[in-house]
């Protein structure tokens, strides 16, 4: 099972304390093993989906390899749906519910070959998608209204810091939607699958990438220095520097004609997240 959400979940649902009364360790449990299920299932629809194509980008994976057979596959798939949603329909939290609901249902629009699905053989879709669940709707926005409406019992409302975390979290977004097919290129043109790094170039693709998540560092930047408490002041300025010089550096050492050399700087990407995951509770302002 994948445990790539649960440190969003966590750290969205974290904006909602107010006071260190309000920490309790097992406030966020519900909302990280639903995570976890509908990532799963996200994850593995797009597995059984993308068999052929990830025999040219991605063999090592376990459907790809013939590691896990596709009958297995599809059975792991139903198996995460079904647990997921019976996790939803258990726990009577509307934004939990309302939150893994759309999750199944992008995540199959997403992967599935039937009319008017299969989004991500359209790049437009493809950006659409992720930015609505890694930025605007789910990670934090709809687990953090989990937190104050179903846990702390608040009124629906979004709170600056939220908000902030939303708008960066949606420049993240934008950014992974972009920069995960650069490594996949080949196999993507073979299949018919058209994306914006196949039909804008890498170069071009790559570049925009890091220009945005720089913005995304100068932007947390000058509302640190915006802030009116001076660790938070000191904590968001100081480490959005720090971001952004290693993304600068590690960027300038990429060779765009290794293919390896994108997947490295992918997964530098998803690092610089889990580090804004784990300053987002704490950069109050």
């Amino acid at each position: 099972m994948s445990s790539r959400p649960v440190l969003g979940i966590i750290s969205s649902c974290l904006l909602a304390i107010e006071s260190p009364s309000d920490f309790t360790p097992s406030f966020f449990y519900g909302a990280s093993i639903g995570g976890c299920l509908a990532n799963s299932f996200a994850v593995s629809i797009n597995q059984v989906a993308d068999v052929e194509i990830d025999k040219v980008n991605k063999p090592y994976l376990p459907l790809a390899s013939g590691e896990l057979s596709v009958r297995n596959g599809i059975l792991l798939t139903v198996l995460y749906a079904i647990l997921g949603l019976c996790l939803a329909l258990y726990v009577h939290s509307w934004p939990m519910q309302l939150s893994l609901l759309i999750w199944y249902a992008l995540a199959t629009a997403y992967s599935v070959n039937l009319p008017l699905l299969r989004w991500k053989a359209t790049p437009v879709l493809t950006l659409m998608a992720i930015w609505s669940f890694r930025g605007v709707l789910f990670i934090p926005i709809m687990f953090y209204l989990h937190a104050q409406v179903y846990i702390f019992r608040r009124p629906l409302l979004l709170s600056k810091h939220a908000i902030f975390s939303s708008g960066l979290m949606s420049i993240f977004a934008v950014t992974i939607a972009l920069f995960k097919d650069l490594s996949d290129v080949e196999g993507d043109i073979k299949n018919g699958i058209k994306t914006f790094a196949s039909q804008l170039g890498l170069k071009r693709i790559f570049w925009i990438c890091i220009s945005l998540l720089e913005m995304a560092f100068g932007i947390a930047i000058l509302i640190g220095l915006s802030s009116t408490s001076s660790w938070i002041k000191s904590v968001m300025v100081i480490s959005h520097m720090i971001l952004g010089y290693i993304l600068w550096k590690n960027a300038s050492m990429v060779d765009l004609k290794r293919k390896k050399d994108f997947e490295s700087f992918y997964m530098l990407i998803w690092k610089l997240l889990y580090v804004e995951y784990l300053l987002m509770p704490i950069l109050r302002f």
